[in-house]
């Protein structure tokens, strides 16, 4: 019989020692404290009978119950309490899905993760203007294992005194090394694939399903795993991936973040723009202002007169340029008369009186500006921070244009994988049935004396 054969037979009937260990400590207690009183009745009656009557009881209750008192000490001790199995345990078998959602805020090199029931959260921001958000959702992992810890110790003490009977669910949060993360999921060349689907996204025409390669095909990436792992505060993240037995395991640095409240804030309830559109259309504009070279990105919308959405460069050594997203006037004859919807102060939406107020390559037009700002909506950007979401805006299907009252604009990318694990720009009525997930970018918009400052730079 081989030792895998014996291993198998043995799980069918797990052992079961003599003495819960519920137990142990209180017979391993009674069994010292029967061998002290043998050993003082041996004292006081010294002789050949009393070695068999009290001396050979006393040897073996010490013995035993010096095994019983080590066993239960090793069972209620804090250590062997807390190692009931890591915080969070991820197996994705899909390398290259994790890897093109973290490049796309791959523009610092530090990240914080926060872990969560439904996936795990990275974010990365700059100087406290421009935030990318990346979520990772449990759908992408094929197990998914989160054992959320209580409390930390130092912010238990005050809980105690709100309520000494709940006990509060806490998510970890911690800060490591984005690139040192996006060069070990690279290690088995998955950058390869990715590289194919951003220059595949770069175009707006759709791309042919049906083309494959010998090095793209699916075989080559069904031996693949990635695990990653937390097993408790303040442990590395580790992270192993394998392929056709070639195991490799890297633990990352976790440290303390410097600020848990770090989000940009953006007010859902005070939005004046929301504009869906694909994201290829958003990508070639950026690409063709940035060829000029500027500091400045000016947005204009508009639900009322042309031009509806534009975006516009300027600050930079070359002539101000200019990107409009305008209606196809030749078309109106031929299709009926359709609204749009346009945001109310409340929130709520409401229907326009005028036909066809919306760009063509728009799914969702709606812009209702605040009293201040007239009929259109202007803020500025700073260029450069913008150009920063290019990965995301070449990767993705679609991008949904939001903006609040603040003027904080809000990127929200929706990244299609289709059962392959590839993602890529496809035609809006596509669907590949795949995973969908978002990268969310909010931008801080610049102030009359920020683009001063630019401009004279």
């Amino acid at each position: 019989m081989s030792l895998n054969e014996v291993w198998e037979a043995a799980s069918a009937s797990p052992y079961s020692p003599l003495i819960s260990k519920d137990h142990q400590f209180f017979v391993g207690f009674s069994l010292l404290l029967s061998a002290l009183v043998l050993t003082g009745l041996f004292g006081l009656n010294r002789s050949f009978l009393s070695i068999a009557t009290f001396g050979v009881p006393a040897s073996l209750a010490f013995g035993f119950g010096a095994v019983y008192m080590i066993c239960a000490v090793g069972v209620y001790s804090p250590g062997a309490m807390a190692n009931t199995g890591p915080i969070f345990s991820a197996v994705s078998s899909n390398a290259h899905q994790l890897y093109t959602l973290l490049q796309c805020i791959g523009f610092v090199p530090k990240a914080t993760v926060q872990i969560t029931p439904d996936g795990i959260r990275f974010s990365a921001e700059e100087t406290r203007v421009i935030q990318g958000l990346a979520f990772l959702d449990k759908a992408l992992f094929t197990s998914y294992t989160f054992n959320p810890p209580t409390t930390p110790s130092n912010e238990a003490n005050d809980a105690d005194h709100h309520d000494d009977t709940a006990e509060t669910a806490y998510y970890p949060c911690f800060v490591v090394s984005l690139s040192a993360l996006l060069e070990t999921l690279k290690i088995f060349g998955i950058n390869d694939a990715s590289s194919g689907s951003f220059s595949r996204a770069a175009s707006v025409q759709p791309p042919n399903p049906s083309a494959s390669s010998a090095f793209t095909s699916p075989a080559l990436l069904l031996d693949r795993s990635c695990t990653i792992q937390y097993s408790h505060e303040g442990a590395p993240l580790s992270i192993t991936l394998s392929e056709t037995g070639v195991k490799t395991t890297c633990d990352l640095t976790t440290y303390e973040p410097e600020d848990t409240d770090t989000d940009i804030p953006f007010q859902r309830d005070g939005i004046v723009m929301k504009i869906i559109m694909r994201s290829a259309w958003l990508h070639n504009a950026i690409t063709e202002l940035g060829a000029t070279d500027p500091t400045v990105l000016k947005l204009s919308a508009s639900a009322t007169r042309e031009p509806f959405f534009a975006l516009s460069g300027s600050g930079g050594p070359l002539s101000e340029s200019t990107v409009e997203f305008s209606i196809e006037h030749q078309n109106q004859t031929n299709v009926p008369s359709q609204t749009h919807k346009v945001l109310t102060d409340d929130g709520s939406r409401a229907r326009a009186k005028r036909a066809k107020l919306a760009p063509t390559v728009t799914e969702t037009f709606l812009v209702s500006p605040p009293s201040s700002m007239g009929t259109r909506i202007n803020q500025n950007y700073r260029f450069s921070m913008i150009q920063k979401a290019a990965r995301a805006m070449a990767v993705a299907n679609k991008v949904s244009i939001r903006g609040d009252r603040q003027g904080v604009l809000s990127l929200q990318f929706m990244i299609e994988f289709d059962n392959n694990g590839t993602s890529g720009a496809r035609s809006s009525g596509a669907s590949t049935g795949g995973t969908v997930t978002f990268v969310d970018f909010r931008f801080v918009p610049l102030l009359d004396e920020d683009d001063v400052d630019l401009e004279m730079d």
